[in-house]
């Protein structure tokens, strides 16, 4: 039916792609009137405190156990991710950037390896192989030239991404009950002291102050922080984890076409076989997740 719960969080799902998405663009836009840890410090922060306000409005729990999970956390998707994006956003294309950022999922199937003993099955072998060599393409360790260290480092916040994915697991399984909101506003302020500190450290030119700066800080705080919050956790409650997989690899997407669109950004041959072997090996694992969890 079109207006089921499952038709309503998919469009939630779907308008959190779209928001996500485009911030690439945004974030990229913004560097030039900001220097990058600013901006990271800025937009982890006040997302942060906005994430706080909304626990409180919607009386949830602030006071949270495992600490150190969460800690851990921030550090590394806030801390890590966050910082590592908007230093490959300085040199690198932002419809690049995400994908490679978005090899999350194909580095948490590494990772879960040696640190879940979860093995790899079914699909996703041949995704690991159409990952690897995507990346291979992107990288073209051949001919180090260009914008590797952008590259490097937007691969590098992927497996940032996919090792606090990992903690949540592990958190999950000893705490079910733990409310994802504080957690998200606990791991948003922990992770924003570092970038702050660094931003208040590390050399930058004074901040232009301009509309389109404002607007992007906005965009981060509001749809990119809150509202995208509640649209995650809507979603979630109503999809399997293979649907939220597979429609969340939209975002890389609207990225690329955002960046083509906006930025002029037209990737090479190479950039281009590498997105989109990338794009088959994250589309086999998120099958490989929608057959194994089933749909709801």
């Amino acid at each position: 039916m079109p207006h089921s719960p499952s038709a309503r969080a998919l469009a939630a799902l779907m308008l959190l792609a779209v928001i996500w998405g485009y911030n690439w663009v945004v974030m990229k836009i913004a560097l030039v009137d900001i220097g990058p840890f600013q901006f990271g410090a800025l937009r982890t922060l006040f997302g942060a405190l906005v994430l706080f306000g909304l626990v409180l409005a919607l009386r949830r729990p602030v006071r949270i156990v495992e600490m150190r999970a969460v800690a851990l956390m921030g550090l590394l998707q806030t801390t890590g991710f966050t910082g590592l994006i908007i230093l490959a956003l300085v040199s690198g294309g932002a419809g690049k950037t995400a994908v490679l950022a978005y090899t999350m999922p194909f580095w948490v199937m590494l990772l879960a390896w040696p640190l879940l003993g979860d093995r790899l099955h079914g699909w996703q072998w041949p995704s690991a192989v159409a990952t690897l060599v995507g990346l291979l393409c992107i990288l073209d360790p051949l001919h180090l030239a260009g914008d590797l260290l952008s590259s490097v480092l937007a691969t590098l916040a992927g497996v940032c991404w996919a090792l606090a994915v990992i903690v949540a697991k592990r958190l999950q399984a000893r705490a079910p009950d733990l409310d994802v909101l504080a957690i998200a506003a606990w791991q948003s302020l922990i992770g924003a002291v570092p970038l702050v500190v660094v931003a208040l450290w590390w050399p930058a030119e004074p901040i232009n102050w301009t509309p389109s700066l404002i607007g992007a800080l906005l965009y981060n705080i509001v749809p990119g922080t809150v509202i995208a919050w509640l649209l995650w956790l809507y979603a979630l409650r109503r999809l399997s984890a293979g649907t939220t997989s597979m429609v969340s690899l939209v975002t890389p997407v609207i990225g690329v076409l955002s960046a083509a669109w906006q930025l002029g950004e037209r990737p090479d041959t190479g950039e281009l076989a590498g997105m989109l072997l990338i794009g088959i090996g994250l589309l086999l694992l998120s099958a490989e997740a929608w057959r194994r969890g089933g749909v709801r």
